[in-house]
């Protein structure tokens, strides 16, 4: 194999596709990044067994061929390489000599033939949206998403496509996160992706330079597995079996009080009261919801805080307790001035919402308070 390519389009593939190598697998080829040279055209792809990552760049090839490189070294020279053409040779004994300018590494390759295949994927669902748009709703809901998997699929969001509007759900069991959109697509149907894969996702778009905000990200679902495809990017993943929680009888119907918040302001009165609160010295922040404001306390035993914000109420006066995190998690996500926080008293979920709006719903569950 033969071909050359500018560094800095090599570098940004190779860098994007590493965080679907895994880091140390009993499978040593999986530790590598798998080059695939054709027709002009290089292939990349990093392969964990459960997330796979392909780039196809656009190369000068002087000879067809495939080899596999250890991910970290070959990024580690690729990135320290000057500016200018990369020219990767290999020979039959798998030897790989990569060249720029004065600068020459020698280092040996694998065998393809030792790489994984990456699962036979058949199209059966397809749909495509703004990527931007995308991403907002994962961003939005990837903090609710379970870290243990006591219930497994629960460590994956739910994309729930109903009358053309895409709902995406995220619950770890004390929280829920849920964005919905019109999208354009003819039939129902729901699937579990993996939060590993939407954090990849996420994190692949915000590295990716697009001109065009309507540039569209086309996703393909099948029984087993999904893929997302943008800007020669294909990002593969296994999709989580199991039933998910039904969130919409999850959510209060009706509210007894409402409450109207500058979420900067309530954000920054947690944060204050957060400031007694660490592992060794744990307690919920206990918040009234009373006429003319919120009254916000909290004591550990590293000291105790009072404050008092500003807020619209209406209905009868809350006393209710929440983990500061939790509550914090939800006020950063929400991208919003102003929020509405419904209540059904102080053992009831806290849903709250956007004022203009239901683009999302975040609901956090309550803590008991000790009399």
């Amino acid at each position: 194999m033969k071909f050359s390519c500018e560094k800095k389009f090599l570098s940004e593939a190779i860098n994007n596709v590493l965080p679907a190598v895994s880091s140390k697998s009993t499978i040593i080829a999986l530790e590598g990044i798998l080059m695939q040279c054709g027709d002009n055209v290089l292939s990349l792809t990093g392969y964990n067994l459960e997330l796979g990552i392909t780039k196809t760049v656009d190369i000068i090839g002087k000879e067809d061929g495939s080899i596999v490189l250890n991910a970290t070294l070959l990024s580690n020279i690729i990135n320290k390489m000057p500016d200018g053409i990369v020219t990767v040779t290999t020979d039959e004994k798998l030897l790989t000599v990569i060249e720029c300018n004065n600068v020459e590494f020698t280092i040996l390759g694998l065998d393809p033939m030792e790489y994984p295949d990456m699962p036979v994927f058949t199209t059966e669902k397809e749909f495509s949206m703004p990527h931007f748009l995308l991403k907002n709703m994962i961003s939005q809901t990837l903090f609710a998403i379970a870290q243990t998997d006591q219930n497994p699929v629960h460590t994956g969001s739910l994309f729930d496509i109903e009358d053309g509007i895409l709902n995406i759900v995220s619950v770890d069991g004390y929280r829920l996160a849920m964005r919905k959109e019109k999208i354009q697509v003819n039939e129902d149907f729901k699937f579990v992706v993996p939060g590993k894969t939407l954090s990849e996702v996420v994190k692949l778009l915000s590295r990716l330079i697009i001109d065009d905000d309507e540039e569209k990200i086309i996703i393909h679902v099948s029984n087993k597995h999904i893929n997302f495809c943008i800007g020669g990017y294909v990002i593969l993943s296994r999709l989580l079996e199991g039933n998910f929680l039904d969130y919409k009888s999850a959510v209060p119907k009706e509210a007894q009080t409402v409450v109207t918040i500058e979420t900067r302001a309530f954000l920054d009165s947690i944060s204050r009261a957060s400031i007694i609160i660490n592992e060794r010295a744990k307690s919920p922040i206990r918040c009234s919801f009373e006429e003319g404001g919120i009254k916000l306390f909290c004591e550990t035993a590293l000291g105790k805080v009072s404050d008092t914000i500003d807020a619209q109420i209406e209905g009868p006066e809350v006393k209710i307790g929440f983990n500061n995190k939790y509550m914090a998690d939800a006020l950063k996500s929400s991208e919003c001035e102003k929020l509405v926080i419904r209540m059904n008293g102080p053992v009831s979920p806290m849903v709250l919402l956007p004022v203009e709006d239901d683009s999302f719903l975040f609901l956090v569950l309550p803590v008991r308070l000790k009399s």
